[in-house]
Formats: structure tokens, C-alpha cells, sequence
């Protein structure tokens, strides 16, 4: 038992008399239009998963020929492109506007559980309403009765008490009275669940009545019934997970079961998880198996779905946590560790098909009824995003923090640990990664405690320091079974660093996954010698196929992960043309899912021109590692060895690096000196677009102009430049993406803060120090073949520049710059790319005063612009950029070079923020990038899409017509013309004293409130009272947290205000604003549509 491996028995319910034609035809005839609801734009706690789980349910049901209709709101993703449904509609995700495309596109069923907490709820509220049956459209998969059932607190704890499953004590709650009063009653600590929130939004462990209060008041404003479930707190009992899977004949097979190494009280989200799960006797495993089907029967869910539970960890206690009929981030992770493919047999379940009649898509031999069985240990890890936030709280409790993560394959637990440590990309490579250890045994014991991401570093410094499992297991509660394989991986740090590395060694520290650079660290020798002596002695990977059943069947999918000691399983292949595709790892903020786009669309275009396409990817949620997207899929971490190890095997013709986000970038110097040539744009010309002399250079002979500026490494020299162009100035390292590091910084004092944070992480290249320039921010994206450039179309940011792009609305066709300033954007696009000799795609940014331009910088590869400009003009320049790559010309491919005419319609791009979820972050706008997702508006008048892209971002106003205003001095008078306009639309303006005077004496009636530390009533008592709709405060530079409008915005965020930060957005909503009044009907327009003019 103790490898993990367990042999399954197959259970299916007792089989029904059968004719032999039944099989030929889907169960339901009458299903021939299905809508989709896709989950929206990305935010902490609903991320990729579901856009790969609606992907591939989309696929599933074009394969049964029905004709599919999308709503989602996220641009970025490859779920809303044209390929994917028959109609595609990038639309808020709100009743009214689904109300409306039901009535256009007359769907004959709706299917709402592949969007999430999204997609369930607006479906449950289309069904309450009457909707659905007033027009005739049917809720496939999981009925409204189920949802309720499950998600419904009350309800569900009912059903379980009726079937005899123990759930722990609660009561659901609609005022904080009766919370307090059932806390006493039960005792602390508690936990608060608000109802139908994603991601644990809202709630919270209460120690006290105190920390009650706060979070139940929380808690009851975000659940969309103001309910939450106050429960006794089984924090430290072991958190498993069942992913389950139930057909409408009542059929149901466990896909993969999965434990948290944190034990309960850390959301899974948040947890490292490990699959199958490792520390449960077969009692417990058959227990508790047995209890989820129970669960899925009673029921009656059909398709997957995900059951929690706490287990007690030395009884046979346990109890339900909750059970999620849809599919969820636990489910992604289930189908890419066991390759079977949930959300795809999900929808063929919700056409009416039995699980004995799917045929398994891996192994092409088995059925979906056969459950899956692991010989291999797959794990989890969490990308949380404090090296982001760098004031915020690293604790992690029962609300969502992570944006990503990464999952690693091995044939043993800490072989695939280690090999997730270093997929996260950040800066840790070991268990020694951060250093502990100068704590000293007590400290280690009070440092335990903390419940961050920090915790498995802290148990491997408490073993070295000698502190027995006992200690360990009572203060943590993870599992002795965990501890000791974490001991494990500190006695081969120890034995590296003290013994001689004999071939024994050093073969069983690759077994266990430790990489070449960590031996060389330990032992003291290069990482060269280090492989020399591994190739010498044939310690070499090899590479090994998820098979899901164990290999007892042949399956037939190319779908590998990476063991030391053992054969490989590759079957050699030599195609005539073989190419890597780099994937770009875990999402995280600043390198998103518009990657993923990218990688999935290039590798589709290599793979329509013969080339036998590999893909190399280590995040489970993305569709780029979907089983049937490349030629071969190989699921390890993205660094120069893994990859290496995949070169020697596979012998590529070439690899693509511009469509992976920094992640590839950064791989491309060691892909040289393996020797796979690097296709598209060169690895030099890349560099001379980052090093600052080589691109001045580039930039003085083709005569462009730039903002004045100098390279510095040290605080001193930044200093001195800084002081030689005046401040304001731009401070940045180079070779970054999502502008991590970047500041704007107005003194000395604030440039010697900001080398301190970016000098943290040694620098191999030099920090950038510019002339901050005030304009407008234009970009384009274009593919460029060597001679000729192709132009979609050019993006003009509302926001003026020093918030990162990827935080700023963006709308196609530019709307307010002349024609002057796009031909000159045009003719620099056409002279960098030549210079650079750019094959594939460009990322431009520009600065527009007046007619003149600027260049701020320039990026050869895909950004995070292409899915969105690709979609709202209609031209797949991934696609295209494939086809330069691989040696066609753009007039080829029919297109006309240069700037492309302008649609006659706009589309505005709204960054989405998850705020909230992170306590302690800063959310004021600037150089840095800080939205998770964004959404999208699409309409023939920018006002009306302008409307709709605020919709979709969630900012529903007005509510209550109050609305508070504190700006710097600098933005009075902008802020006097915008709150005149809100004034007009019957605003209530409360404003802090010097803003309040500067607003009355410009006859704009303002009430004065005070600030923060003067007496009630203050900013915050108004933003508490719930009747606030916006907050518009500007901040001061620096970086001070104490200061007040720090706490503003904070508050406003953490109590469901809209917070706005920048006077260009505030104008943009005001217009929005002036505007909803006259929104009747909208104008819906078919994103397929565009996508075929394009390629008419």
C-alpha cells in the first residue's frame, strides 16, 4: 500500500434490458441548440478550469452535431473564439442580457454547469424567474432541483441528515444576532460559509465573537441570498476530495480521489493537493467512496461532480464539507491526472448518453464506465500572488488567494514535490529555498503556527533542527506520512552536502526528483560536471504515459511524464517536420490565459501544415494541456533541464518560444545551446529589443523617438540619472512581463526604496531608468514576415500612461486620435519590425502628445492583447504569425499589408480585478500590473460598449446615488468636471475637506466629511453604512500604508464599493453612466461572424 497504487473494482449499477439499436442514436431527440454559459472573466477563485471544462464540453457537442450557442464575457480565452461554437457572444453575464440572446437565437436547452459559480447561478436565476419555461428551453446536465439541493445550505444539510451522512453541526443565518448566539451555543472557533459565493468569498474562521461580527457581516452582504452557514470547526481533521461522475440511468463511477496535505480550515484552492490520496487504509478509502456515491444518488446529479470531506485523523469519524455539482477546479485537476476527460463526458451524459456507452477518448479502448486507476503519485501546488502584493497578508484561511498552480507527475510523493516546487516559478527550486534557518527551535514552533505558503520550508527546517513528528504533526496536523517524506528530501539535501556523490547518490537523488543545479549547489560542483557524470553513468529521464488504468489496457495517447530509473515509454517518431511549442505554466497575474490562446491556436495552425506538433506545459487548467490539443503532451516543469531532457528524446526541428509569455522567452538561450534552432524572430533580435544601447541604436537609424533614459544596477547610478532627466521617473527592470518591479518614482528617498525590492532576486540585467512621459497610450499587435508588417488594428488606452496597459480600458478603433497620429503608428510599427527582423508577432506600445509620437516599448513576441484584437477584428494573426513562421508572406496568406480599415462597430476591453481576496493589497493603479481577468464590450457606439464592457466587469450602478470623492491636488480640477456630470445624474458628492472647497467654490455641491482620524462622521463610518455606490480617490505617490487613503480604498474594496483610482476611468464611467438610461434593447453582435468575415 505504501506506494499509493490501489486496484479498483468497477462498480455499475445493475444493467437494464437493452435492445441493440438503443446505442446508434443520442437519448434525447429533442436536443439540437444548446446555449453554454461560460464563467466570465478571470478572477481568484474562478480561473481557467472552467474555461478548459466549457471548451471542451463545447467540442463534445459539436462532435454529437448540435449546434452550439456561447455567452461568456472573457475575451481572452479560446472558449469565445469562433472556432469553438456555432455562435459566439462575448456579452455581460447578467439575466437581461441572456434573456435576449435566448429570444434571438431561440436554443431549445441551456447547459450552466460549465461556467462556474457564473454559469449556476445565472441559470438557477433564468429557471426561478420562468424564463426558461416560458420560452420553451430545457436545463440540461444537473437540474435546478439538484443545484438547489446542494448549494442551498439548509437543503443540503436536510438531505444529508435524510440519507444518514454526518455533516458537522450548523445553522444557516440571515442576521449576525443569531450567529453570535449559535456560536455560544456550539463554541468557538466556528466557520462562516456565505452561500452560492465562489471561492470561499466572504468567509472565515472566527476565533471570537469579535472576528464573528466582522466576518459575518462580510459574508452576508456578498451571498447573492444573504445567507451564511455558521458550522463547528473540524479545522485540522484531513481534507479529501472525491471527483465523481453519474449518468441519468443512475450509474456513477470515482474518477480520482485527492487529499490536501494542509489539513481542513485551508481552502483546497489554496492547498497542496496530492492524487490519489496517500495516508488512507483501504477502510477509509472504500468508506468514504461509498459515502460519495451515496451523495450523488440522492441527489440525482448527472455529470460530474466534486464531494468534500473532513476526515477525523486517527478515528473513522468523518463528515461532509460540501458538494459541488459542477464542474470545479478539483475536477480539472482529476481529468488531467488521470487523463480522463470529465467535462467531455459531462456533456455527452447531458445529451442522455449512459456511461457504458462513451467511449474513453485516451485509451480508445475502454469505456467512461471503467474508473481510471493511478500507478503514479501526481501533486498539486498553489501559485499565490504576494510577489505581487507585497504589503498584503500571506495567511491562508478558507477564502481563495491563488490565481494559478502548477501540477507535477513521478512515481513517487516527493519526486513529483520537488518537481512542482520548481514549475511555480518563483524563485524556489528546493525545500532550502527560503532560508529558515536562522530561527531557533522555539521560534521554529511559534513560526509553525502561521498557516501561509511558506509552511512545507518551515517543517523541513524544523526536521533539520532536530524537532521530533510528533511536535510537528500536533501543531501543523499534516499528515506523519507527509512529514516523512518531506525528512526524506532533507536527508538527500544533507547527504549531498556531506557525503562524497558516488553513481548510488547521485541515482537516487534523481529518483527522487532533486535537479542538476540544486547537486551542484549541495555539492559544491558545477551543474556541468553534474550532468557530465549522469550521462557517463546512463542516469538519464525517462519518460513514462499516463494510461489511466495502470497500463492493465494498451491505451494509445501520447500523454507523458518524466521517472529517473526506469524505460521510457516515447514511441521514436520521425515525422518530416517536428516542432516544440513551449507552453507558458502557471497562470499568474501579469501572464494570464491569453498564452494559452496563443500556444493552443499555433499549435493547431503548425499541426494543419503536417508538422507533428509537442507540447510542454505544467498547468492543469489551461485547454494547451488538454489530451488531444497537440501530437504529443508532455506535463513537466519549464525549466532548461526538464525541457532538455524532452529534447534528447524527441529531437525537434525547431521550437517556438513567442507565444509562451515570458515563461518560453526566457527557456530560449538554453534551447541554442542544446542546439534546436529557435523558429520565427531570432534569439538576438529579441535581446536587442530589451537591451536598452542595442534598441537606442535600432531606434536612432530608423529615426523613431523615445522618452530619455539611462541603465543603471546599482541605487546610486539611478540616482544620478534620475536627478540628470528631473522626476518624475520611470524605474523598471528589464525583461519582465506584466511590468513587475516597475514604479514611478517623484524623489531620491523613493528611488532607494524601489532598488531595495527589485535587488531582492540577483539581477542579471540591468534596471532601466526613464523620463516619465504623460500622454496617450496607444499599442498595437501585428505579424510581421520579414518585409511587410499586417496590422489589425490599433488600441487607444483610456487611462494615460503609467498604469500598465494590461490594467487599462482598452477600445477598438482608437476614437480620439487623428489620422496623422495612426499613419505615423503605422509607419513605426512597419519600421521596427524591419529593423528587428521580426518573423511572427509584435507587441508596440506608443505615447501619442498631440501629433507627436512615441515609442515606450516594444515586445517581439504575443501579448496579452492578441485574443482580444483577433476576435473584434476578425483576423487570427496567431494563426497567420504560425504561417510566416513557417516561411509564407503575408500577401500569400491574402491579406493587403499595413494598418487593416477599422470595423465599423467598437469594442472596449475592461481589466478585472480580484481585490478582495487578497486583504492587505494595495489597488491603486500604476506601472505594475494588477488585474486577474478582464471582459468585454461590443456594440456599434463606444458609449453603449463602454456600457456594457462596466457590465460586465460587475459595476451595476446607480444604486444608492452617493458617492464619495478625495483626489490629490493635481486631479481637482479634473475631478470638478467629473463630479459636476455625476452631480447631473443625481449623485450625492461627499468629499474630503480641501477636495469638498475645491468642488463648492466651483458651484458643485459637496458635503464635507472628515478624514479618517478626526471625529464621526468620518470617510469610513459613510463607506460601512452600506449607502455608498463609488469611491473615487486618487492616491499620493509613495508608498505609505498608514496613510488614510490607503484604508479608504481597502475598506471600500472589502465592503463591495466600487473604488476607482484614476480620473480617466472615473470620466469613463460617468460617461457609461450618462448613457444606461437610454440602453433599452443592446445591440448582441455574433463574435463567429466576424471571425468568418476574416477569413472570407
Amino acid at each position: 500500500m505504501s506506494d499509493g497504487r490501489r486496484k479498483f473494482e468497477i462498480c455499475v449499477a445493475p444493467a437494464r434490458k437493452r435492445s441493440g439499436m438503443e446505442n446508434t442514436m443520442p437519448k434525447n431527440p429533442n436536443v439540437k441548440r444548446v446555449m453554454v454559459i461560460g464563467s466570465g472573466p478571470i478572477v481568484i477563485g474562478q480561473a481557467a478550469e472552467f474555461d478548459y471544462a466549457g471548451t471542451q464540453a463545447c467540442r463534445s457537442l459539436k462532435e454529437e452535431g448540435m449546434e452550439v450557442i456561447l455567452v461568456n464575457s472573457n475575451p481572452a480565452t479560446i472558449m469565445t473564439d469562433g472556432d469553438i461554437a456555432d455562435k459566439v457572444y462575448i456579452e455581460p453575464l447578467t439575466a437581461k442580457v441572456l434573456e435576449q440572446i435566448i429570444i434571438k437565437e431561440k436554443p431549445d436547452s441551456l447547459l450552466p454547469n460549465m461556467g462556474g459559480q457564473a454559469g449556476l447561478n445565472l441559470g438557477m436565476e433564468l429557471d426561478e424567474s420562468g424564463f426558461l419555461a416560458a420560452h420553451g428551453v430545457a436545463l440540461l446536465g444537473t437540474t435546478a432541483k439538484t443545484i438547489r439541493k446542494a448549494e442551498d445550505r439548509l437543503e443540503f444539510k436536510e438531505t444529508m441528515e435524510k440519507i444518514g451522512e454526518p455533516c458537522a453541526p450548523s445553522l444557516v443565518v440571515e442576521n449576525i444576532e443569531d450567529g453570535v448566539a449559535f456560536a455560544k451555543k456550539i463554541g468557538y472557533p466556528v466557520v462562516l460559509r456565505p452561500a452560492y459565493t465562489l471561492g470561499g468569498s466572504g468567509g472565515g474562521i472566527a476565533h471570537s465573537q469579535i472576528e464573528l461580527e466582522e466576518i459575518l457581516a462580510n459574508g452576508l452582504r456578498l451571498s447573492r441570498v444573504g445567507q451564511v452557514l455558521v458550522e463547528r470547526c473540524i479545522a485540522g481533521w484531513k481534507e479529501i476530495e472525491y471527483e465523481v461522475m453519474r449518468d441519468g440511468a443512475g450509474n456513477c463511477i470515482t474518477v480520482c480521489n485527492m487529499e490536501n496535505i494542509d489539513p481542513v480550515g485551508v481552502h483546497t484552492g489554496d492547498s497542496i493537493v496530492v492524487a490519489p490520496s496517500q495516508t488512507l487504509g483501504d477502510k477509509e478509502y472504500q468508506m468514504l467512496r461509498s459515502s460519495a456515491l451515496n451523495i450523488i444518488n440522492e441527489l440525482e446529479i448527472t455529470g460530474g461532480c466534486n464531494v468534500q470531506f473532513a476526515l477525523h485523523p486517527t478515528s473513522f469519524e468523518y463528515c461532509v464539507i460540501e458538494v459541488n455539482p459542477r464542474v470545479s477546479r478539483s475536477s480539472a485537476l482529476a481529468s488531467k491526472a488521470t487523463g480522463y476527460p470529465i467535462a467531455k463526458v459531462a456533456a455527452k451524459i447531458a445529451l442522455g448518453y449512459t456511461l457504458d456507452e462513451i467511449k474513453n477518448a485516451i485509451t480508445g479502448k475502454t469505456y467512461a464506465s471503467f474508473e481510471p486507476a493511478l500507478d503514479y503519485c501526481v501533486v498539486k501546488i498553489p501559485r499565490l500572488p504576494f510577489d505581487k502584493f507585497i504589503t498584503a497578508k500571506r495567511t491562508l484561511t478558507t477564502q481563495m488567494k491563488a490565481t494559478g498552480e502548477v501540477m507535477s507527475i513521478a512515481n513517487n510523493f516527493e519526486g513529483a514535490l520537488m518537481k512542482a516546487i520548481r514549475s511555480l516559478e518563483q524563485h524556489v527550486d528546493c525545500l532550502r529555498s527560503y532560508d529558515f534557518s536562522g530561527l531557533s527551535a522555539e521560534d521554529l514552533l511559534d513560526r509553525m503556527k502561521i498557516v501561509d505558503d511558506q509552511r512545507i520550508y518551515i517543517i523541513a527546517e524544523a526536521i533539520r533542527k532536530g524537532i521530533d513528528f510528533d511536535t510537528i504533526h500536533e501543531i501543523t496536523m499534516v499528515d506523519h506520512w507527509f512529514i516523512d517524506k518531506i525528512a526524506i528530501l532533507t536527508e538527500m539535501e544533507e547527504r549531498l552536502s556531506t557525503e562524497p556523490l558516488t553513481v548510488e547518490l547521485l541515482k537516487e537523488a534523481k529518483r527522487i526528483e532533486f535537479p542538476d543545479n540544486v547537486i551542484a549547489r549541495l555539492t559544491g560542483k558545477t551543474e556541468e560536471e553534474i550532468k557530465n557524470m549522469r550521462y557517463e553513468n546512463g542516469v538519464v529521464a525517462a519518460f513514462k504515459m499516463v494510461d489511466t488504468c495502470a497500463a492493465e489496457f494498451a491505451a494509445s495517447t501520447p500523454y507523458y511524464y518524466s521517472v529517473f530509473g526506469s524505460e521510457t515509454e516515447v514511441v521514436e517518431s520521425h515525422p518530416k517536420k517536428k516542432v516544440l511549442v513551449l507552453g507558458s505554466g502557471p497562470i499568474r497575474i501579469g501572464q494570464g490565459i491569453e498564452f494559452d490562446y496563443c500556444s493552443v491556436h499555433a499549435t493547431w495552425a503548425f499541426a494543419k501544415e503536417g508538422y507533428e506538433t509537442i507540447i510542454i506545459n505544467n498547468n492543469p487548467e489551461t485547454v494547451s494541456t488538454d489530451f488531444d490539443i497537440a501530437d504529443k503532451l508532455y506535463f513537466e516543469p519549464l525549466t532548461p533541464e526538464d525541457v532538455e531532457n524532452i529534447v534528447n528524446v524527441e529531437k525537434p526541428d525547431g521550437a517556438v518560444v513567442q507565444f509562451g509569455g515570458q515563461t518560453a522567452i526566457k527557456l530560449t538561450e538554453s534551447l541554442m545551446k542544446m542546439g534546436v534552432p529557435i523558429l520565427g524572430t531570432k534569439a538576438e533580435d529579441v535581446d536587442a529589443a530589451e537591451d536598452r544601447e542595442l534598441f537606442d541604436r535600432i531606434l536612432e537609424q530608423t529615426g523613431i523617438p523615445r522618452a530619455a533614459g539611462g541603465t543603471v544596477y546599482t541605487a546610486e547610478q539611478a540616482k544620478e540619472v534620475a536627478n540628470r532627466l528631473g522626476y518624475p521617473v520611470l524605474v523598471r527592470p528589464s525583461y519582465v512581463l506584466g511590468g513587475q518591479g516597475m514604479q514611478i518614482a517623484i524623489s531620491d528617498q523613493e528611488i532607494e526604496e524601489f532598488m531595495a525590492v527589485i535587488n531582492r532576486y540577483e539581477q542579471d540585467h540591468p534596471i532601466l531608468v526613464d523620463k516619465y512621459l504623460q500622454g496617450k497610450e496607444l499599442e498595437v499587435d501585428a505579424v510581421c514576415d520579414g518585409t511587410d508588417i499586417l496590422i489589425p488594428g490599433i488600441m487607444e488606452h483610456i487611462e494615460r500612461t503609467g498604469v500598465h496597459s494590461g490594467d487599462s480600458i482598452s477600445v477598438y478603433p482608437a476614437p480620439t486620435v487623428s489620422d496623422k497620429v495612426k499613419e505615423t503608428i503605422a509607419e513605426y510599427s512597419r519600421r521596427l519590425a524591419k529593423a528587428l527582423h521580426v518573423i511572427g508577432l509584435i507587441n508596440i506600445q506608443f505615447i501619442a502628445m498631440g501629433d507627436e509620437v512615441y515609442v515606450i516599448e516594444v515586445n517581439p513576441r504575443s501579448s496579452r492583447t492578441v485574443p482580444y484584437i483577433s476576435k473584434v477584428t476578425g483576423i487570427p494573426i496567431v494563426d497567420l504569425a504560425t504561417e510566416v513562421i513557417i516561411g509564407k508572406k503575408i500577401r500569400d496568406l491574402g491579406y493587403e499589408p499595413g494598418l487593416q480599415p477599422a470595423a465599423d462597430y467598437f469594442a472596449v476591453k475592461m481589466p478585472v480585478f480580484s481585490f478582495e481576496k487578497i486583504r492587505g493589497a494595495e489597488i491603486s493603479l500604476g506601472p505594475e500590473m494588477k488585474s486577474t481577468g478582464e471582459c468585454l464590450g461590443i456594440a456599434e457606439t463606444f458609449n453603449e460598449a463602454l456600457y456594457k464592457a462596466f457590465l460586465g466587469a460587475g459595476v451595476s450602478l446607480p444604486k444608492h446615488k452617493q458617492m464619495i470623492i478625495t483626489v490629490k491636488d493635481a486631479d481637482k480640477g479634473e475631478a470638478i468636471e467629473v463630479a459636476r456630470r455625476f452631480e447631473k445624474l443625481g449623485y450625492v458628492i461627499y468629499a474630503t475637506r480641501s477636495t469638498a472647497d475645491s468642488l463648492n467654490e466651483a458651484g458643485v455641491k459637496a458635503k464635507r466629511v472628515n478624514k479618517i482620524h478626526q471625529e464621526s462622521p468620518t470617510v469610513m463610518d459613510l463607506i460601512l453604512g452600506h449607502r455608498i455606490d463609488l469611491v473615487i480617490d486618487t492616491p499620493t505617490q509613495g508608498r505609505d500604508k498608514s496613510r488614510d487613503g490607503f484604508l479608504i480604498r481597502r475598506t471600500s474594496i472589502e465592503t463591495g464599493v466600487n473604488c476607482i483610482t484614476a480620473m480617466d476611468t472615473a470620466a469613463a464611467l460617468v460617461t457609461s453612466l450618462e448613457n444606461a438610461a437610454s440602453q433599452g434593447e443592446m445591440t448582441l453582435i455574433d463574435i463567429a461572424s466576424i471571425a468568418r468575415r476574416g477569413n472570407a
